[in-house]
């Protein structure tokens, strides 16, 4: 039976009884063990005991409980890993189990709660170990700084423990007050959730579809939550204001379920801030201190509008989903780095409308053809292509004029098994060609000569295409066009002026 998931709301029905039953058991090496599964209202798990254990058990019991000392089967020396002995002992064994929950219904003795894993798997043993950890740790964790890790499951346990509405401290010992957690909670600035993809231990609990609240976390300024559902994690939203880092991965199907989880109990929002037009049921609190967000390896499918609570982010990071267009993108003033690597996108048109300012673009893993999108990012210095579909040269054109761009990769694209296909990509950079570094290798001298010989080869090509072109122009206009038959020269005498005689004839003639 699948761990049911639970919700958040009023308290919940009173819990039914838990029961301890013995399946079966196993020889290891001399001995046997018993295999005990425990149940927990939907929850259930194993544990697993030699008849030693149980004995030890019983000894504390009847010291500090006073229970019958009888209550336990005696050992048996002789034959004691017979199968009719054996068969006979699990049942015994499962009567005193029994017995023994039935005798403390309400909060089981410590020394039982740990033989059969409460503080793993059942609320009140949860709470109470968390509690006693952070009564003896919680200040010396908070002092050093340092990231405090904790378990879906345990999240879980502290909320459903709040809800019932039961005494803080329903042992009686003050090491495992609800207090101590809380205590801790309100001051803790860095935390990390991780669940597990499948069930938890020896239970059928599944983490990651628990629900849980992050309310009681006052002060965090980084979260990092993996294999959790997002659709059940309520709370985070009180750390609005001081949260600076945050980590959502194997957890989302949109970034709206991160960003704002409250934004769906209503139809029409806006952030703060905002110019409002048209009719608006809630005005959502922005991310104010949120500067590097992480929402990698998920299934968002789209940059949805969510983005506009996020209006100080630098870092984002979207890689491993299935985003098909960038959208959106175009209220993030401030952002300088984002990871696209390994999403469905297939297009980069006007992308320089939508990142101006952007210094680092990871599009690797992606459906891209054509790059002519990317003309205008002036201010990139690193840009990420590899395993695309690039197969022209003519495309590096695009990026070639960047004036900024330091670091590019476009291996394991179509192009990349071109013949000597760096000398030919760093062409593309003109005199910037040195400056480039491609594929993570730094550009050789040997390299250099290659790429201006190949310049001067292009130099040359593009003098003979523009003397191609007027003498094609000269060809097409009739006016410019030669005569075909060379020009009639006029006799000398009549190009000369003739003499004129003078009235008094010439001095030879007196």
């Amino acid at each position: 039976m699948a761990a049911s998931a639970g919700g958040f709301g009023p308290e919940r029905e009173a819990e039914p009884a838990k029961e301890a039953r013995v399946v079966g058991s196993e020889l290891v090496d001399t001995y046997t063990v018993y295999i005990i599964r425990v149940t927990d209202g939907g929850h259930e798990w194993t544990v697993k005991h030699r008849y030693s254990d149980f004995h030890d058990l019983h000894e504390k019991l009847v010291t500090e409980r006073k229970i019958d000392k009888n209550l336990l089967p005696p050992k048996k020396i002789i034959g004691k890993n017979s199968r009719s002995l054996v068969e006979k002992r699990e049942k015994d064994l499962e009567v005193y189990l029994q017995t023994l929950l039935a005798a403390f219904p309400a909060v089981a003795p410590r020394v039982l709660a740990h033989f059969l894993h409460f503080q793993f798997y059942e609320i009140n043993g949860i709470t109470a170990a968390l509690a006693e950890e952070l009564f003896e740790k919680g200040e010396q964790l908070l002092g050093a700084g340092e990231v405090f890790a904790i378990r879906p499951l345990q999240l879980y346990a502290v909320t459903q423990q709040l809800q019932q509405g039961k005494p803080t401290c329903a042992s009686g010992d003050a090491k495992t007050d609800l207090g101590h957690i809380l205590d801790f909670t309100c001051r803790l600035k860095y935390l990390k959730v991780s669940g597990t993809e499948g069930p938890f231990g020896t239970s059928n609990i599944r983490e990651q579809l628990l629900p849980f609240d992050l309310s009681i976390f006052k002060s965090l300024h980084q979260v990092e939550i993996s294999h959790c559902d997002a659709k059940h994690i309520r709370g985070l939203v009180a750390s609005k204001r001081s949260l600076a880092t945050m980590s959502v991965r194997f957890s989302a199907t949109s970034m709206k379920e991160v960003l704002v989880p409250e934004a769906s109990e209503f139809e029409e929002w806006e952030p703060e801030g905002a110019d409002l037009e048209g009719p608006v049921t809630a005005i959502i609190p922005t991310w104010q201190a949120l500067t590097t967000l992480d929402l990698s390896h998920n299934s968002i499918s789209e940059i949805d509008e969510s983005v506009k609570l996020i209006p100080k982010i630098e870092f984002l990071d979207l890689s491993h989903n299935g985003v098909l267009v960038l959208d959106n993108l175009q209220h993030l003033y401030n952002l300088v780095h984002l990871d696209l690597s390994y999403n469905k996108l297939s297009s980069l048109e006007g992308v320089h409308t939508k990142l101006g300012n952007i210094k680092t673009l990871n599009l690797a893993g992606n459906l891209l053809e054509r790059l002519s999108g990317l003309h205008k990012l002036y201010s990139l210095v690193n840009l990420d292509l590899s395993d695309n579909r690039i197969e022209q040269m003519e495309e590096v054109k695009s990026i070639g004029s960047l004036p900024c761009l330091e670091r590019v990769a476009l291996r394991n694209n179509p192009l990349s098994i071109i013949p000597d296909y760096r000398t030919k990509v760093l062409a593309q950079f003109g005199d910037r060609a040195s400056e480039v570094c491609l594929d993570d290798t730094a550009t050789t001298e040997k390299e250099l000569d290659t790429v201006e010989v190949l310049k001067a080869i292009q130099k040359a090509k593009e003098v003979k295409s523009k003397l191609s072109n007027v003498e094609k122009k000269v060809g097409e206009d009739p006016r410019l066009r030669p005569s075909s038959s060379p020009p009639t020269m006029a006799p000398a005498s009549a190009s000369l002026p003739q003499p004129i005689v003078s009235s008094q004839g010439t001095p030879g003639d007196e």
